[in-house]
């Protein structure tokens, strides 16, 4: 019996959280107010994260808390009180990236595991060695580990040590995320939660001698020279199990809710499938292309990825019409709009327990009891029949031509 291997969804807020537990991921990562490598995500303070891990406890899932920056001097005061609170609110694991924090965290908070973020780069097995050694139980190993160097380092590692590796999100053009370019060009620190993105900006050359004359940079058609793609490995799990990888992370604390519910449940069908010898279906495989996305590559694992020139639009197969709030045996459900739509528009029904499922929408009801043929409302109320009865959650998307 092949060891199911634990999957770890982003948690940018509660409604995010709430959608990756129930598309099935085994884990969370979240951050606290500070400390954490996504500064603009809707994180939690003390409050919102005990009501987080009460939530994931109940559900059966783990929370990771992402400590995961390079603290300052001037901020080192704080770490011991933010440790001791986050231990104190539950949380399962701690990521993170400096040494320093490694000892904090052994001290102030000695019952919470200690997970090494890949911002500390870990991709040889002395490295994993030398961090087992000093009370880490994980590690989640830098973006740019082959898959053939996955086999050595389990090999040569620890049993105990657990290894995580990314499966799908976005990609860094600095290695392990290590970037210097958003400080240099905007004052916003990457390695502090306030990565700018310059890599995906448009970039011109200027001469000295012609100021206000922008002349297209280009390279295979396109002027995006830093723009990577995102990485994809939903056709590759079968073998990140047997390289001895025993948790699977999913980027995108920055994501949309659909995002999390969505890759989420294309991940925890691909596990499953593996796990018990089943061939992954296509709609799963599919169902990766309906979040917003770039190209897709398989990273690192097997060579270079390459770059993306052409542009650095984001593209989705699919945009969200509703999510369920409640519904009946029968099927009629009520739900809360996010994008507009009619009465004979063709949608999708996406569920934690079945495949995505085609019906054209029927007769719509609002809160005043009137009947409607359209939407128009953001977040408005209304009840609709659906094709079948379902949870709480379920999401009804419309599927892009």
């Amino acid at each position: 019996m092949i060891d199911k291997p634990e999957l770890l969804s982003p948690a940018g807020d509660m409604e995010r959280l709430k959608m990756a537990l129930h598309y099935g991921a085994d884990a969370v990562y979240l951050a606290g107010e500070r400390f954490g490598m996504r500064a603009a995500a809707g994180n939690f303070n003390f409050e919102q994260l005990s009501a987080a891990v009460k939530l994931s406890h109940e559900k059966g899932a783990k929370v990771h808390l992402t400590c995961n920056t390079l603290p300052r001097e001037s901020e080192l005061a704080e770490l011991p009180a933010f440790l001791e609170s986050a231990e104190e609110a539950g949380v399962d694991a701690f990521i993170i990236a400096d040494l320093g924090v490694m000892r904090a965290a052994e001290r102030y908070a000695p019952r919470v595991e200690r997970h090494v973020s890949t911002q500390l780069g870990v991709i040889n097995s002395a490295t994993a060695r030398a961090l087992y050694d000093m009370g880490a139980k994980r590690v989640v190993l830098a973006r740019e580990t082959p898959m053939e160097d996955i086999f050595t380092i389990r090999a040569n590692t620890p049993k105990e040590l657990q290894i995580e590796a990314f499966v799908h999100g976005a990609m860094c053009v600095s290695f392990s995320g290590r970037c210097l370019l958003s400080n240099y060009l905007t004052g916003r620190d990457a390695n502090r939660g306030a990565c700018a993105q310059p890599c995906r900006w448009k970039y011109h050359l200027v001469e000295e001698s012609r100021p206000g004359e922008y002349f297209e940079i280009s390279e295979d058609g396109g002027t995006y020279i830093m723009n990577s793609r995102d990485m994809c490995m939903i056709e590759h799990i079968p073998e990140l199990i047997s390289a001895g990888v025993t948790s699977m992370k999913i980027e995108g604390r920055m994501k949309s809710a659909y995002y999390a519910a969505a890759v989420t449940n294309a991940y925890r069908h691909a596990i499953d499938c593996a796990v018990t010898g089943q061939e992954l279906p296509e709609v799963w495989r599919r169902e990766v292309d309906m979040v917003s996305h770039r190209p897709y590559t398989t990273g690192f694992y097997y060579g270079y990825p390459g770059q993306h020139y052409s542009d650095a639009s984001y593209f989705s197969g699919a945009e969200v019409c509703a999510v369920v709030e409640s519904c009946d045996a029968n099927g009629m459900a009520e739900l809360t709009q996010r994008n507009r739509f009619s009465v004979g528009d063709t949608l999708e029904l996406l569920t934690n327990d079945a495949e995505p499922l085609q019906f054209a929408a029927g007769e719509m009801i609002n809160e005043a009891g009137e009947s409607i043929t359209a939407t128009p409302h953001a977040m408005m109320r209304f009840k609709m029949q659906l094709p079948k009865s379902c949870s709480k959650l379920s999401i009804v998307r419309r599927v892009k031509k």
